[in-house]
């Protein structure tokens, strides 16, 4: 049975799943550790070490069967586990993405395959022409046709939405300026995510921090919040990256759009403007004024 001071929340991780689902996951928090020791016992795993962001609550493992590292991942929303269970799923072909092992998204538990060495990109250095590897591999090896009945997955839209909705309920100390920049930025966001000339599978989360480095130095995406819309999309957090002017972020545009079939510069270049505000939220609310946060809220218009 795990140690329950490893599956016991402490209480910053609480306070996040608390701000992010509201007062009625604190039962969810209380039986987190009899949860944790069900599926351990279930799927042969031995948690060795504890992490996770807003969502949900990451174990690290050691699976008996062959003695590999993989990953438990619980979250109290059922949803969020089928469509990211969905995805994987969909992505199984490429190595370019963590493996599914095995689901239970009613139970909101995922197990995940271990990446070596794993080392976050986040705060690394990184080559475009790796990048743009990633973004073919989750271009080509997703599903060809648009999901039917019964997916989890819902549109690009949504997860936009979702992103700017979240953004504004924060954005209320900032007053109205704020407010006003966040809506019409959503604007522009929503009316790219419906004029996709073509659909296909979005990670929906792709920055440095949900990208690790594989075998080989392969980079490999994790925790996706996927959608069924625009993949132009998943570039968009890449082609910001450190950009702090208008020439460089067009350099950067047509640098990936170049390496990228199918990647369309343009809108690409439109999905920065429409995401620039909601990337520098965070940035303006703590008083920041530098250089890359100015370039950024000026990007919507």
């Amino acid at each position: 049975m795990p140690d329950t001071r490893l599956t016991t929340l402490p209480p910053p991780a609480r306070a996040r799943l608390l701000a992010r689902f509201g007062p009625a996951v604190d039962a969810w928090c209380e039986a987190l550790p009899g949860q944790v020791a069900e599926l351990a016992e279930r799927w042969g795993v031995e948690p060795l070490a504890a992490g996770g962001g807003g969502t949900s609550r990451v174990f690290r493992c050691w699976r008996r069967a062959d003695e590999r590292a993989v990953w438990l991942k619980v979250t109290p929303d059922p949803q969020v586990a089928a469509e990211e269970a969905e995805a994987l799923a969909g992505w199984g072909r490429t190595p370019s993405v963590a493996g599914l092992l095995a689901a239970d998204p009613g139970a909101g538990a995922l197990l995940l395959d271990g990446v070596e060495p794993g080392t976050p990109v986040r705060g690394q250095e990184w080559e475009p022409a790796q990048v743009a590897a990633l973004l073919r591999e989750l271009r080509e090896s997703g599903p060809d046709q648009a999901p039917g009945e019964g997916s989890a997955l819902r549109p690009l839209a949504h997860r936009v939405g979702f992103l700017f909705g979240l953004a504004l309920r924060r954005a209320g100390p900032d007053g109205p300026e704020a407010e006003i920049r966040l809506r019409r930025a959503r604007a522009q966001a929503l009316e790219l995510a419906a004029s996709a000339p073509a659909a296909g599978l979005v990670h929906g989360d792709l920055h440095a921090a949900n990208v690790l480095r594989g075998p080989g130095g392969r980079l490999v995406a994790i925790d996706p919040r996927p959608a069924w819309g625009d993949p132009d999309f998943d570039a968009v957090d890449w082609v910001l990256e450190g950009v702090s002017t208008s020439e460089a972020l067009r350099e950067r545009t047509v640098l990936l759009a170049d390496l990228v079939p199918g990647l369309d510069a343009d809108r690409l270049h439109a999905w920065a403007h429409a995401v620039g505000a909601l990337l520098a939220a965070p940035a303006a609310r703590a008083g920041h004024d530098d250089a890359r946060t100015r370039f950024l809220l000026g990007l919507g218009g």
